[in-house]
């Protein structure tokens, strides 16, 4: 007598859905700390060079570097939740506009310089927005209803 086995889900590995969005958060991560440890350490001549203020520097950099850990943190989950997801999205979409804002409102002494560096900012950030909001879609839409 011959039996055949169909493979089992315990055999089969489950399909990572959230594998892209995985992938954005983690090169976004590395990307953010790797800005926050440059602002934190070379926050005197970035302030020469752009008019931005050294402690708007510090204080700037300690805060990627906390997004960025959070960043770590959510990639890491096994099943990463939407609603994390559509978190980052947000912040990074206002982080994108807050880019802009400073560029351009005369919060800061910027000069020309230091414009160029937050628009390549912004423009950066709203690139891992749109990503990150494809593997969200990506995610949920490949994601079974609960």
């Amino acid at each position: 007598m011959t039996y055949t086995l169909s493979p089992s889900a315990a055999t089969v590995p489950a399909r990572d859905t959230a594998r892209f969005l995985r992938l954005v958060l983690r090169v976004d991560g590395v990307s953010t700390a790797v800005m926050g440890v440059v602002l934190l350490a070379a926050a005197a001549p970035l302030g020469s060079a752009t008019g931005m203020p050294v402690a708007f520097a510090v204080a700037f950099g300690v805060f990627q570097i906390g997004g960025a850990a959070c960043l770590a943190l959510i990639a890491g989950y096994p099943v990463i939740p939407p609603a994390l997801a559509r978190t980052v999205v947000a912040v990074n979409a206002l982080c994108a506009v807050g880019c802009v804002v400073m560029a351009f409102a005369d919060f800061m002494p910027l000069n020309g310089f230091g414009t160029v560096f937050l628009m390549i900012g912004a423009l950066i950030v709203t690139v891992y927005t749109a990503l990150q909001y494809t593997g969200l879609r990506r995610m949920t839409a490949a994601s079974p209803p609960r």
